[in-house]
């Protein structure tokens, strides 16, 4: 059984959330804005975060910032919005997945199971070992990646995008790949959300971005 924290402002949706994550198995704690949600996440331990993003006293991107300050909890961010700009905002935030609304609550919940099951296998096949080239050192048990000695803030898909492809570094690696290996066949996303955390990835790894090759209609590569 799995502990979720829901947030939303508007008790409808948390219902609707609650009675489908029940009807799973879930044991399931509320919080109706997100100055609630940092506080709740302070005082007891969840599996997973079902966030929205627009709430009074304090919106979704800040509980996630504050949350992520002492947390690793997965999160799966909602939004009536679903331009770019706020996808980068929440995986820049340190969100692992991002559902728009209006959403089918069986497809929330098969997404909740996916990043469930992605949690567990990240726990069991993290290395002991560490990669070093240049500046650019990535330990992996500690799940570390520091850029010239500065310790580079990564969300948890990042990790695991960068661990796979410096694992398999000097290998063309498909989009199916990346996104079966690193976000499971039960993926329900697109193109775009390996895309933007590819942006991402580059951005935080500032002079060895260029380390990620991009293979026009194939893939990525990384490559030393």
């Amino acid at each position: 059984m799995s502990k979720l924290l829901i947030v939303d402002d508007e008790f409808r949706i948390r219902e609707l959330i609650k009675k489908y994550a029940l009807y799973e198995g879930h044991e399931v704690d509320e919080a109706e804005d997100g100055e609630k949600a940092v506080l709740k996440c302070r005082n007891n331990t969840y599996d997973l975060i079902i966030m929205d993003i627009m709430m009074p006293v304090l919106d979704g991107f800040g509980a996630v910032e504050q949350i992520r300050k002492f947390s690793n909890t997965p999160i799966i961010m909602l939004s009536a919005r679903g331009e770019e700009y706020d996808r980068l905002s929440g995986f820049e935030s340190g969100v692992d997945d991002y559902v728009v609304k209006p959403f089918s609550p069986k497809e929330l919940m098969m997404r909740v199971a996916a990043v469930l099951r992605r949690t567990a296998s990240d726990d069991k096949d993290d290395s002991k070992s560490k990669f070093v080239y240049q500046g650019l050192m990535i330990d992996y048990a500690a799940r570390v990646v520091t850029v010239d000695g500065e310790r580079v803030q990564l969300t948890p898909r990042e990790y695991e995008l960068l661990f796979y492809m410096v694992n398999n570094k000097g290998i063309a690696l498909t989009r199916e790949q990346l996104i079966s290996k690193v976000w499971g066949y039960d993926f329900f996303g697109d193109d775009r959300t390996l895309d933007t955390h590819i942006k991402l990835l580059r951005k935080s790894l500032g002079d060895y971005a260029k380390l990620i090759v991009t293979l026009r209609g194939v893939g990525y590569r990384f490559e030393t």
